[in-house]
């Protein structure tokens, strides 16, 4: 594992993505707990696509148009269900007492999976970035290398949008004081949200 391997990592990490919002949504709606489990959630997403990379699946993905286009589309719909779920519900992101209950910590932990396993890029990104860091004349075991590099980055993913959960619910006073904000935040979220199922959708392999 290198500095470089790092940086990139947390850069990349650190871009807003459909993660990035559940998380900030979740810390907002429901306190840090929530935001917490939201974070182990989308972190738990990110499994199915480093194993993908690593044994092969993300090359059929990238080879095959027909599987790329069903898995992304798939991707697209579960975005802007969760969207309309968003505009529809009134009280999606009403602000009560800081809490995780047992079935509601399943739910949150759930959606994160869902969110950040139906997007085919994150394979065929996995694919592209964990062999990067893999020194060019390794004759060990470089499977298990990248499975090491993509721990390294999913352990990352969870402390920078455990961090993305603390700023947002640090913010929930304010927003307990002004319910107008939390409509105008509600929907900005499944704006947010839409805008990128459409994007996925219009995008180019």
């Amino acid at each position: 594992m290198t500095s470089e391997f790092l940086i990139t990592s947390l850069v990349v990490i650190l871009l807003p993505g459909t993660g990035v919002i559940y998380t900030l949504a979740l810390g907002i709606s429901g306190g840090f707990r929530a935001a917490v489990l939201a974070a182990f959630g989308c972190t738990l997403g990110i499994i199915p696509h480093i194993l993908a990379s690593v044994v092969g699946l993300a090359a059929v993905l990238h080879a095959s148009a027909l599987a790329f286009e069903v898995l992304r589309y798939i991707g697209v719909a579960y975005l802007l269900f969760i969207a309309w779920s968003l505009l529809k519900d009134s009280n999606a992101l009403d602000v009560g007492p800081e809490q995780a209950p047992v079935a509601g910590a399943a739910r949150i932990v759930r959606k994160g999976i869902f969110t950040n396993i139906f997007n085919p890029k994150l394979s065929l990104f996995f694919l592209a970035f964990l062999p990067q860091f893999i020194p060019a004349g390794t004759s060990g075991d470089a499977t298990g290398q990248m499975l090491f590099l993509g721990g390294i980055f999913m352990a990352l993913t969870f402390l920078v949008f455990v961090g993305y959960g603390a700023l947002a619910a640090g913010l929930r006073r304010q927003v307990l004081s002004r319910p107008a904000v939390i409509v105008w935040m509600q929907r900005s979220f499944a704006a947010a949200l839409g805008l990128m199922g459409l994007r996925l959708a219009l995008s180019d392999r």
